[in-house]
């Protein structure tokens, strides 16, 4: 069975939400509570996840669970992460306004939409084709101008537009996919779970430093696991 690509092109800018909304307050303690408490301090990590309306990116039945301090399921036997791991993997790439960044595993949506608000261009990359679809009609809808997202298989990374100063990876491999070192810009970051789906997985973060790679195990964690076509 082939499947098409399903690819979003939109330029520029990130997405403009409503002033305010029901969850106002939830997503606030949600930030607090969940995330300032456990030593996130970068100031455009907790912008980004106060503006983002979480609750927007899981099915309808788990919409008052967003702001929870647990991960949800999305279909397809995937799952949305954990609010603080979320904010943790985004600060640990350092994200800043003119930086390019490559996301495998869009899922829900959730993660990319978080870096788009900091970062310039995301593009993101999801091989369960029902959820690259959802996600790429909730950017539109969203109002998303600055997310690229495509149907494939993220083992390969997205070489046509590499290299890349950010690469986030929300699935776990048993190992690093060479191709996304390669695509690793000079001095960029790349962040992983690494592991068996049956065990605790490592998180580990890859900084590139004159040509060479540099490896930091952060903490414990689990993920679904990496899938190929």
């Amino acid at each position: 069975m082939k499947f098409s690509i399903i690819t979003l092109f939109i330029l520029m800018g990130s997405c403009g939400y409503p002033q305010a909304d029901k969850y106002d307050k939830a997503r606030e303690r949600m930030v607090t509570v969940q995330i300032v408490n456990r030593g996130i301090t970068n100031a455009a990590t907790l912008r980004a996840m106060r503006k983002v309306p979480r609750h927007l990116f899981v099915p309808k039945e788990y919409e008052k669970e967003a702001y929870n301090d647990y991960p949800l399921p999305i279909g397809f036997g995937q799952t949305i992460s954990q609010p603080y791991i979320v904010a943790y993997m985004t600060e640990v790439v350092n994200p800043t306004k003119k930086k390019k960044v490559l996301e495998i595993g869009t899922g829900s949506g959730y993660q990319a939409a978080v870096l788009a608000e900091i970062v310039d261009t995301v593009y993101t990359v999801e091989i369960i084709p029902d959820l690259a679809r959802e996600s790429a009609e909730r950017f539109t809808n969203l109002g998303y101008k600055n997310i690229v997202a495509k149907f494939g298989d993220g083992y390969k990374g997205w070489p046509e537009k590499a290299p890349f100063d950010i690469i986030v990876v929300t699935a776990a491999p048993h190992e690093i996919p060479q191709p996304l070192i390669d695509q690793l810009a000079e001095n960029g970051r790349l962040v992983i779970p690494v592991g068996a789906p049956s065990a605790v997985q490592e998180l580990i973060l890859l900084e590139k430093k004159n040509g060479k790679v540099e490896t930091r195990r952060l903490s414990f964690v689990r993920f679904v696991p990496f899938r190929r076509l």
